[in-house]
């Protein structure tokens, strides 16, 4: 969940202490959503911090690459595929420099990653959909504006956070599977707890 240019050294400090800030079991999110992908499947984990998600597909049988821009969460990461015996392939970089375009995937995962300002957003977004391959499975999970009132997680920020119409129109022609704003207690670590305002998009990605 972490990302943006600098932004390593951030998050970096938060990751540094000797338990796991958000857990290590997945986003209830993922387990609802993603458990049905056939082993084997390539998917992308967006900003996946200290590896809580992209640890869990890789034990399903996926074949998983998870990036993030934090060096520490990475070290924590690969500490807990190790330790669950699973490989995922880890990498080290910015969202900001990804290169989206460099493979295909059958599924792309980003699990709260409203780090990201309006204008950057929509660069993510387009990346997203380029990395998806035509007929794959985009799952997109974070937080509604509400959620600012709730502080139980996420940026104070109401700009960064997302509607269902936001998602409608930022994936035009994606067929829906799930769409939903609801109201959850998340318990997950010191970064998320408590009453939490969500939003989750899961479509298939057009032309497959």
């Amino acid at each position: 969940m972490t990302g943006t240019r600098d932004a390593g050294a951030a998050w970096d400090a938060r990751f540094d202490r000797p338990d796991y800030f958000y857990g290590t079991a997945p986003a209830d999110f993922v387990t609802r959503h993603a458990a049905d992908l056939p082993s084997g499947s390539r998917v992308l984990a967006v900003a996946d911090g200290e590896g809580r998600n992209s640890v869990w597909l890789a034990a399903r049988g996926l074949d998983v690459t998870a990036m993030d821009a934090s060096t520490r969460g990475l070290d924590k990461a690969r500490a807990l595929a190790a330790d669950r015996g699973v490989r995922v392939d880890f990498r080290h970089a910015d969202i900001a420099d990804w290169d989206w375009s460099a493979r295909t995937y059958d599924a792309v995962l980003a699990v709260y990653i409203q780090f990201a300002a309006p204008q950057m957003r929509a660069r993510i977004f387009a990346g997203l959909d380029t990395a998806l391959r035509p007929g794959g499975l985009l799952l997109l999970h974070g937080f509604a504006p509400r959620q600012v009132d709730y502080g139980t997680g996420g940026p104070p920020e109401r700009a960064n956070m997302y509607t269902l119409d936001m998602l409608r129109a930022a994936f035009p022609g994606y067929l829906p599977l799930h769409m939903a704003d609801y109201d959850a207690h998340v318990d997950s670590g010191a970064g998320h707890s408590g009453l939490a305002a969500m939003v989750d998009f899961v479509g298939v990605k057009p032309g497959g």
